[in-house]
């Protein structure tokens, strides 16, 4: 791709990217997107097949970044990881809200496409193993490993949802407690 190719396929991400995040997949048009871009609508089809294809491709780079947290949490206890991953969330919330919205708070199971599901299937398991540990050591309460990472993750939504919305910062004391209570909904 040239340079000027790579420019605007990275501008078309941005704008689809923020649109996609502030008002939906389903509310964002190709021509609005183009027109962020500062592109003609026909460009889009040069660089992506569909706009479905653009949404699977944004959300399989955010879901990347989740799991790269989650592999960034170290080899330590897993309430010490979980708690890293959960910071490097909020982190990106303020850094990336859209990324955070795109990958952790949004449902797009109708239009993803199999790599897509994959790299879901790869992060929550990346997520279940931290969880797995947790129970094999005796800190994680016994049952299924992706029900816990469910609910741990879902608990975590919420501090990412107030950080997104500008209410809360990565540093602000319920963060905390919100990071302590998703550990404690999990905890043996």
């Amino acid at each position: 791709m040239s340079p000027a190719a790579d420019l605007t396929h990275q501008r078309l991400i941005r704008a689809a990217l923020e649109l996609f995040s502030s008002r939906g997949y389903h509310d964002t048009t190709t021509a609005q997107i183009a027109k962020k871009a500062g592109v003609a609508e026909g460009t889009i089809y040069r660089h992506f097949p569909s706009k479905q294809q653009l949404l699977n491709e944004l959300f399989r780079a955010a879901l990347r970044w989740a799991l790269k947290a989650v592999e960034d949490s170290g080899a330590g206890p897993p309430r010490a990881r979980l708690a890293s991953i959960a910071q490097a969330f909020a982190e990106g919330a303020v850094r990336d809200p859209a990324v955070v919205k795109l990958a952790l708070l949004e449902r797009h199971d109708a239009v993803l496409d199999d790599d897509s599901r994959k790299t879901a299937r790869e992060f929550r398991m990346g997520l279940e193993r931290v969880i797995a540990q947790g129970k094999a050591e005796g800190a994680v309460r016994s049952g299924a490993a992706d029900v816990w990472a469910g609910v741990w993750l879902t608990v975590v939504a919420y501090a990412l949802e107030k950080i997104v919305a500008k209410d809360w910062k990565p540093g602000d004391a319920a963060v905390g407690l919100v990071i302590e209570g998703a550990w404690e909904a999990i905890a043996g």
